[in-house]
């Protein structure tokens, strides 16, 4: 049965197309055929060393398992198509990481941090991808929406949770990402109560200021930095 259940998983996760799950796997048996979660955990390790000298490996993200290609093969691989991958802008990507280190956090309070309008499209964007979702509104005037991350958002950044973020002070991509949002400590904005922090499953993105509409109403441009960060969505979307 060992022998068996490392090939059926092996299978199942090749035609799988997304992340499986320990329970899901468990579905896939017949009730009086149904392997222990432990055999099954035992099994995935078995396909894990089956992967060590391979173009491709299995990985543990925030939904479960899935085959992908090393990244240090990204080069090559990517040659298989001829679309440019998407290029996120730089307000983009300050937006998000001020949504994973400071969930729950709403627009208000990340406009005040960037001290910049946050574009329309950038919430949309981020919402489209799945990268995050409102979670709630937070009790004071307006009723603004709070942001938080989701399991989407750690599949894609091959994250099995929060925890797995890197200190701010190692990310490379955005330069003086800390000093420039005022992110040192990755805690809850100021005036968020710890205990409206979402569970891990959960997002969530907390603002006391105006509501998230009126800083950017929709049809105008936003501060000249975001505006031709928007122009860039557009074009790579």
């Amino acid at each position: 049965m060992e022998a068996g259940l490392v090939q059926i998983l092996e299978g199942a996760l090749l035609a799988a197309g997304e992340p499986l799950s320990v329970q899901r796997m468990a579905l896939l048996f017949e009730e009086n055929e149904r392997p222990s979660k432990e055999e099954i955990r035992a099994a995935i390790k078995s396909v894990e060393e089956r992967c060590e000298d391979r173009g491709y490996e299995l990985v543990q993200v925030a939904s479960g398992y899935r085959f992908q290609v090393r990244q240090d093969l990204a080069a090559w691989v990517g040659r298989l198509w001829q679309e440019r991958p998407a290029r996120y802008s730089r307000a983009l990507m300050e937006t998000l990481s001020l949504i994973a280190y400071r969930q729950p956090i709403t627009r208000g309070e990340i406009e005040e941090i960037r001290g910049v309008a946050v574009s329309t499209n950038i919430i949309k964007t981020l919402l489209e991808r799945e990268w995050v979702r409102v979670v709630g509104h937070r009790d004071v005037p307006g009723r603004p929406a709070m942001y938080a991350t989701t399991r989407q958002f750690l599949d894609y950044f091959n994250l099995k949770s929060l925890d797995q973020l890197p200190p701010l002070a190692e990310i490379k991509e955005l330069d003086n990402l800390s000093g420039e949002l005022g992110l040192e400590v990755p805690e809850q904005a100021a005036g968020t109560d710890a205990a409206e922090q979402p569970d891990a499953e959960d997002d969530a993105s907390p603002s006391e200021t105006e509501p998230e509409d009126a800083a950017t109403p929709d049809g105008e441009q936003p501060e000249a930095e975001d505006a031709d960060d928007v122009e860039q969505e557009d074009r790579t979307d």
